[in-house]
């Protein structure tokens, strides 16, 4: 199977970063979400990401526009009918995902394959709500899509050696490192990534350090490009809290448990950067 169309359904940080990668490659990309309004915030997201990679240099002008020129924007899931391959990119909910995938199952054409971003929940489970389980695997990206480099494969219990292998492929065709992973709770990296950002939470809950002394340890000290709190506030407190929750119910281990700061931070709406509140404060800019 030769895989052309794409579908990204969610058009949120994710999703539109996974667009404009696959559309960069030259694939011709539907980015879908449920609200016009997301789908034009993801294609804004985009036009703004190649307009900093053409004033750093990294793509020219006419590559830009090629880019964009790949993209469809459509609030109709039913656009999937003509993709080969759709990339699921919503919130980190299991029973919003095997919906999403049970209409996509309905929706594509039988060789199809449905890919989930997810970052910590379960293949086998997604492709459960599907009638054709063995086309279904987990393409983890990392954030921000078009800058890292790894993508984390996740083989279902059921999916193919087919099906493994076209996205692998597809995978190296975008110029990214795959490596291959099985499918428990967070996968690898956020089984390590999470509790690290989750303790360093439990520090400023105790009154150890302000957030601030807390990343400077870890940038300064252990050389880490960015601290752990301004990390969270990039990936999103309440994707956080999900796969803290998912670490905790499927190892049932105490050592995940999530700190109480941070269930309160996203009660209150505090969810990082795309809210302007988190462990920092933030302007348009950022």
């Amino acid at each position: 199977m030769v895989i052309r169309a794409i579908t990204v359904a969610g058009a949120g940080q994710m999703g539109s970063g996974i667009a404009q990668v696959f559309a960069h490659s030259g694939f011709n990309v539907t980015l879908y979400d449920i609200e016009q309004e997301a789908v034009n915030r993801g294609f804004s997201a985009i036009e703004s990401s190649l307009s900093r990679f053409v004033h750093k240099g990294r793509i020219r002008e006419d590559q830009k526009f090629a880019t964009l020129s790949n993209l469809t924007l459509s609030t109709d899931l039913g656009h999937a009918c003509n993709s080969d391959l759709v990339i699921e990119a919503a919130p980190e909910k299991i029973e919003t995902k095997k919906i999403l995938f049970k209409s996509l199952d309905r929706i594509c054409k039988e060789h199809a394959l449905l890919t989930s971003n997810t970052s910590s929940l379960s293949i086998t489970e997604i492709a459960a709500a599907t009638a054709r389980p063995e086309n279904v695997i987990g393409m983890h990206f990392m954030n921000p899509v078009p800058i890292m480099p790894l993508v984390e494969i996740i083989r279902g219990l059921a999916t193919s050696d087919d099906t493994y292998d076209h996205i692998l492929s597809l995978t190296q065709a975008l110029g990214k490192t795959a490596v291959t992973v099985k499918d428990f709770p967070g996968f690898v990296s956020n089984r390590l990534l999470m509790p690290m950002i989750n303790e360093a939470i439990y520090a400023v809950y105790e009154g150890v350090a302000t957030p601030a002394a807390v990343d400077q340890v870890m940038t300064l000290g252990m050389n880490h490009p960015m601290g752990p709190l301004a990390l969270a506030d990039l990936i999103g407190l309440d994707t956080c809290l999900s796969i803290m929750e998912t670490l905790h119910d499927g190892f049932g281990d105490s050592k995940y448990r999530p700190c109480p700061l941070l269930r309160s931070y996203v009660q209150a709406g505090w969810l990082g950067r795309k809210a302007g509140r988190g462990f920092y404060l933030y302007s348009e800019r950022g």
